[in-house]
């Protein structure tokens, strides 16, 4: 699949694809050319190949096309990803902080370790599966150092307090974490607002300081992204 491609304005490693029908993608430059992760298009530009980025895949992809100001996930970085499930974000994740960084993901449900292993972390260099359950993060302790950022996408009725946890044992000082609000894995008898207001106060009160929420809509209902640090 031929287009054009270029850099996006914000945010290092990030690209926008221009595809044959005009439409605009984003997208990551692929880090193991030739292989797709969950059958998203591959495209080459100038002898270069891209992995599109499909938002109603991956939270991240729809934060951004939603306005998220704030990517902390830099080249080079080491991630905590907490719930990197079969892999399709962290895999982008993976492409974005490049070789010379790593993502240690964290899934607690052994069929996705499975998925995540044989079709994602064999393949790229730079990912350490890691099966343990997120609510007890000192138990993965001889596997993860200090990490520039944390990246949390679970399904767990206290998503903030787990990331503060996390947080406390690995992230390093003036370090960000992004996370994921699954509204109705943690109440499904309150509004999603209250929801999100119940999370960042929970931040809050752990000393992290909130920069940015975005909600998900039209991608994923009831979901917001909040970026703290």
């Amino acid at each position: 699949m031929a287009g054009e491609v270029k850099p996006h304005p914000h945010f290092p490693g990030i690209y926008k694809a221009y595809t044959r029908d005009g439409s605009e993608r984003l997208a990551t430059r692929n880090l193991t050319p030739g292989r797709s992760v969950y059958s998203e298009k591959l495209i080459k530009h100038e002898g270069v190949e891209y992995r599109l980025w499909d938002p109603f895949r991956s939270k991240l992809a729809a934060a951004i096309l939603n306005g998220l100001e704030t990517v902390p996930i830099q080249p080079g970085h080491k991630i905590l990803y907490l719930g990197a499930a079969s892999g399709t974000t962290a895999s982008h994740v993976s492409d974005l902080v490049k070789d010379e960084g790593h993502v240690y993901c964290v899934e607690f449900a052994p069929r996705a370790m499975r998925e995540l292993v044989n079709n994602v972390c064999a393949y790229r260099i730079n990912m350490s599966p890691i099966l343990a359950d997120a609510r007890l993060p000192e138990r993965y302790s001889t596997l993860v150092g200090k990490v520039d950022d944390i990246y949390c996408d679970i399904a767990q009725p206290q998503q903030a307090k787990i990331l503060a946890d996390n947080a406390e044992l690995y992230l390093r000082d003036n370090g960000w974490m992004m996370l994921m609000v699954k509204a109705r894995s943690i109440n499904v008898t309150k509004e999603p607002s209250a929801i999100y207001e119940r999370e960042i106060d929970t931040l809050k009160a752990r000393g992290f300081q909130i920069r940015e929420v975005v909600h998900l809509e039209p991608y994923d209902k009831a979901h917001a992204t909040i970026v703290a640090e």
